[in-house]
């Protein structure tokens, strides 16, 4: 059995480029928010530090697989704007995704991954 999949992703945000950043979001959000698999996505901006935080809750490893294929324009566009700095998994992806987030850890990137031991959720997914 699947079972769900939280990312947290801690982005460098590049100076001179928070306006840009916070555009590209939005415009992202609104496309996953009418088209993507994800249960939830909040986005949280330090911009003092110029950090930013993405939380990203997954039903299971295949909806992540779907929202890097759907939304990979918007990915890019986000991702000209920031340095990933630090993927935090919490869950048990399969290899597919692991495959995916290996050029991070190849570009010196701290990528972690905790399984899953126990817990719920309150809100129901729309299927």
């Amino acid at each position: 059995m699947s079972e769900s999949i939280m990312l947290i992703n801690t982005m460098q945000i590049e100076q001179g480029k928070l306006e840009e950043f916070k555009e590209s979001v939005k415009s992202s959000l609104a496309f996953v928010e009418a088209n993507g698999p994800q249960l939830m996505v909040e986005v949280y901006v330090d911009e003092e530090n110029m950090r930013a935080y993405s939380f990203q809750f997954y039903r299971d490893s295949e909806s992540i697989l779907s929202h890097w294929q759907m939304s990979d324009p918007y990915i890019r566009d986000v991702m000209q704007h920031i340095t990933v700095k630090r993927l935090n998994i919490y869950g048990q992806p399969n290899d597919a995704v692991m495959e995916g987030v290996r050029p991070f850890s190849e570009d010196g990137v701290i990528v972690t991954v905790t399984p899953h031991f126990a817990g719920f959720t309150r809100f129901q997914a729309s299927e």
